[in-house]
């Protein structure tokens, strides 16, 4: 059986990293069996990062390379019946979702001041005294320097916000007409785009990419019908 190993749940969300929802929705989708397993410590992966899956012995990191694991396992079972075309345009939207987009999320919650008691809460309280009061503060320093040489933060909080918009923006009008990115199917680029959106847009107390989110209906629309699609959900129950 599949180990898919990701970030417990926090912020009201039950799979709170997008990228172990996108290889879950994945796994259902393609019906295969697997264990969902939280666990707090990234470096337990091959590549200090979540997530990662143990396939019978054989261990993957990396969302992307994931899913070519998967697609190779099942026979072309989520990228064997796409066009070139499709194939093209749910790279670039996937990119943009994860390359771009999914930084401004992480800085909404990581590196605004009203947001960040959130994240120490929600990741740190746990932890032994005096590591909770010193972790928070060095894993927030290292979020800052990435988000820095990223390039988006190098920019304004107000331009941060239009380049938020803009990829939002592009989102709403590709999946406009739907129900999917690529038109009547339901595809793996789906999986990705709809995790990342579904992170933004349904963890709690909101944060500013949340607020932006929330200004393009149809984004919120596509992102529960690909929930609903796959059977994964990001939200916890209540």
């Amino acid at each position: 059986m599949i180990k898919l190993y990701v970030i417990p749940p926090a912020f009201g969300l039950r799979n709170t990293g997008p990228f172990g929802l996108k290889c879950e929705m994945a796994l259902l989708h393609l019906k295969q069996e697997f264990e969902l397993i939280p666990t707090g410590d990234p470096r337990t992966g091959p590549k200090h990062k979540l997530p990662y899956i143990d396939d019978d012995g054989t261990v993957i990191a990396d969302s992307e390379l994931i899913l070519q694991h998967l697609d190779a396992k099942t026979n072309g079972g989520l990228y064997g019946h796409l066009s070139d075309e499709e194939h093209a345009d749910g790279i670039a939207f996937t990119r943009l979702a994860e390359e771009h987009l999914y930084w401004m999320m992480v800085a909404s919650r990581w590196l605004d001041d009203a947001w960040w008691p959130h994240i120490v809460s929600g990741f740190f309280a746990s932890m032994p005294f005096p590591v909770r009061h010193i972790a928070p503060v060095l894993a927030r320093r290292e979020v800052r320097k990435t988000y820095y040489l990223q390039g988006l933060g190098r920019h304004t909080l107000e331009e941060q916000k239009g380049f938020c918009r803009r990829d939002l923006d592009a989102i709403a009008r590709k999946v406009g007409d739907g129900p999917f990115l690529l038109g009547e199917k339901l595809t793996v680029f789906d999986f990705g785009i709809a995790a990342l959106l579904a992170g933004a847009i349904d963890h709690q107390p909101a944060s500013w990419v949340t607020d932006i989110a929330r200004e393009f209906p149809p984004v919120a629309d596509y992102t529960e019908r690909v929930q609903v699609a796959t059977g994964a959900h990001c939200r916890e129950a209540v």
